[in-house]
């Protein structure tokens, strides 16, 4: 291990944006190629100036880009600045609320628009928006503004937000009990034979992957959480295969991978490789065919469609639901039109 000497010592006055702890079966590995699996948005260059600077620890000590981790290493990145994601300013940013009163609002995300700050994106988030546009929204209990429970950047739909702290205790314990109830509609690869079923496997971060999570099977099938997601076929259409998924946990990229794990991917989900042709023909006329598909949905098929909750304050069941956004509609048309053409 190389040593830099000017933040080996005290780190009292730097903060913490990274920590990672090496799996026991790691191969050793250049630590700069190493964290681009792990921190998403860096490029090796970023990495390489971090570790010239000296903000790159393992053990505690600051090491060089070419430093190679060992199994067990206790990585931590260390910044003269606060994380991003702790910077929380308001912005002028539109909301589609489709129903409010005085404990929470129901919102519709559009696809693009991250939930909260973190790394690489520090604004434009719904938590910027909603501090522009209400005071005094209670914290979680990771300190974030308002948010009871999260969809991914690129996954459009419904979102409950706590207005008052006895609506965020409230709604979280809906939540962590999985009381509520939530739908998605998602356009994944392939034709789904059964009408229904159920997906049942622990999901946890990948193992070489960190940007990937991954369900745990055979003598690993303790890792990770517990996930549960319920599917039911909505249309078949050729190549592709409309779903409704209703979520009994609320797992990280849950139906992404979950629907991947059972030989399935959600179509264009570059994350877990959906963007690829996974079925159909080698036709040239059928490639052009699913890159304009790509072209018109620029992101994973996934709406979250419906969203059912006890109101906090009155213990009414509320019940939500939105329309698919243009993009997913005008998607499924076109995979409608071809399958009557090959049929």
């Amino acid at each position: 291990m190389e040593y830099i000497p000017s933040y080996s010592e005290d780190t009292e006055d730097l903060f913490e944006h990274f920590a990672f702890t090496v799996d026991k079966g790691q191969q050793p590995l250049r630590i700069d190629k190493y964290l681009m699996n792990f921190v998403e948005n860096a490029t090796r260059n970023k990495i390489q100036a971090a570790a010239k600077s000296g903000h790159i620890f393992v053990n505690g000590a600051a090491v060089k880009s070419n430093y190679k981790v060992k199994p067990n290493d206790q990585i931590r990145v260390l910044f003269e600045h606060p994380p991003h994601e702790y910077l929380l300013v308001p912005e002028a940013i539109p909301l589609d609320i489709i129903y409010e009163d005085d404990a929470l609002l129901v919102v519709n995300k559009p696809a693009g628009m991250v939930v909260h700050p973190g790394h690489g994106n520090y604004s434009g988030t719904l938590i910027n928006a909603l501090l522009f546009h209400f005071e005094h929204l209670p914290n979680n209990s990771s300190n974030r503004p308002g948010l009871v429970h999260r969809i991914d950047k690129d996954t459009s739909g419904l979102l409950v937000v706590a207005k008052t702290e006895h609506a965020m205790t409230h709604l979280s314990a809906q939540f962590k009990a999985k009381t509520s109830e939530r739908s998605y509609t998602a356009l994944v690869w392939g034709n789904i034979e059964e009408d229904k079923g159920t997906i049942d496997g622990n999901i946890g971060r990948h193992p070489k992957n960190r940007l990937q999570n991954t369900v745990f099977e055979g003598d690993e099938a303790d890792k990770g959480k517990p996930a549960i997601t319920h599917f039911e076929v909505l249309e078949r259409l050729g190549y592709v295969t409309l779903v409704r998924c209703k979520l009994e946990t609320g797992r990280t990229h849950q139906i992404r991978v979950h629907m991947k794990h059972i030989g399935h991917t959600l179509f264009n989900d570059e994350r877990y490789g959906g963007e690829k042709i996974l079925k159909g023909t080698t036709f040239t006329k059928y490639k052009q065919f699913v890159d304009n598909c790509f072209k018109i949905l620029p992101r994973q098929a996934l709406h979250a469609k419906t969203l059912g909750f006890v109101h906090p304050k009155t213990e009414a069941l509320m019940s939500f639901s939105c329309d698919l956004p243009s993009d997913i509609e005008l998607c499924i048309q076109k995979w409608r039109d071809y399958a009557k053409h090959v049929q």
